[in-house]
């Protein structure tokens, strides 16, 4: 059932998950389009998130959006309030000034990561929440695998002393399994659809940004989606039998890898378990000096990678 509507407002506004934005021609939704997905949102009671761009938007649109209660994703850049602050490098990562009432989205290749990890040390002190995206999942090698598992190893530690000083931060690769007893998933296409600067609806911007002809409707006629059922857990046959809950299960890239919208990679599994299992070894050393701390949750060790390995015939 969708709950939410992601209203892309320009064609360059910043990617803020797996997929790349490579657009670099200004085309804003139009205002009349803008309006009617305010009022889209409104009759179907869905909660709106407006991705921006780097530019300022005009005054006529920032009085339209303020109509209605909405988050805000935007990139590193954008100058103004924001609910979540979107970077493209370590760079400007690093260098940012964070504050604990914002949620920040990195977006970062293996080996960028692989290279820049120990900086987390510090900026993990100062936030309330960091997702970290991958950028090259598809390139992920069994060498990369092991390396990964590492380098979250060593971001443990970093966590755990945060706790030992009193602090508390939120990190999606490791403390989100911690935190989840069932799927928490992206769900586009089911939970969320997405509004693209041409009026049209697409399941995520990731469809619209790489072809713009998957449109899963328009503001005239509504929503028309084939096959919805297929976007929904209960018809993924793998992620259903999958306890890495923290998995973002994306579908753009379960059609790009496999061409299936509800079957991941092999690569996305194994690193979303590798995730879970560094949650699970996080959590017990988190116990050894806070013995109480979440006792009733339970991760349980898994002698396997990837749920295609114990699928039921």
């Amino acid at each position: 059932m969708i709950q939410y509507l992601i209203i892309q407002l320009d064609d360059t506004s910043v990617s803020f998950c797996h997929y790349a934005n490579s657009r670099r021609i200004c085309k804003l939704i139009a205002l009349d389009d803008l309006k009617a997905g305010i009022l889209f949102a409104m009759k179907e009671n869905l909660s709106i998130q407006f991705v921006y761009p780097d530019y300022a938007l005009p005054d006529e649109y920032k009085k339209t959006i303020g109509t209605i209660d909405h988050s805000k994703i935007v990139p590193a850049g954008y100058q103004g309030e924001a609910d979540v602050v979107v970077f493209e490098d370590w760079t400007s990562f690093v260098n940012y000034n964070f504050s604990l009432t914002q949620t920040y989205v990195l977006r970062t290749s293996k080996s960028a990561l692989f290279n820049n990890y120990s900086s987390l040390a510090d900026i993990l002190v100062k936030i309330y929440r960091l997702n970290i995206v991958f950028t090259d999942i598809a390139d992920f090698t069994e060498e990369d695998f092991n390396v990964y598992a590492q380098v979250l190893q060593s971001i443990s530690k970093m966590i755990d002393v945060c706790f030992q000083q009193g602090k508390s931060p939120q990190l999606n690769l490791l403390t989100d399994r911690m935190m989840l007893d069932r799927m928490n998933n992206c769900n586009a296409g089911w939970e969320n659809i997405t509004l693209a600067p041409d009026g049209k609806f697409y399941i995520c911007p990731a469809f619209y940004l790489e072809d713009g002809v998957t449109a899963v409707g328009d503001l005239q006629t509504g929503l028309d989606i084939k096959n919805p059922q297929l976007y929904r857990l209960d018809h993924a046959p793998l992620c259903r039998i999958c306890d890495a809950y923290q998995c973002k299960r994306c579908i753009y890239l379960n059609r790009k890898s496999t061409l299936e919208v509800n079957t991941p990679s092999h690569e996305q599994c194994t690193i979303s378990h590798i995730e879970r299992n560094a949650a699970r070894s996080l959590l017990a050393v988190i116990r050894q000096t806070e013995n109480t701390y979440m006792k009733n949750v339970e991760i349980k060790e898994i002698t396997y990678m990837d749920p295609f390995d114990i699928r039921k015939k």
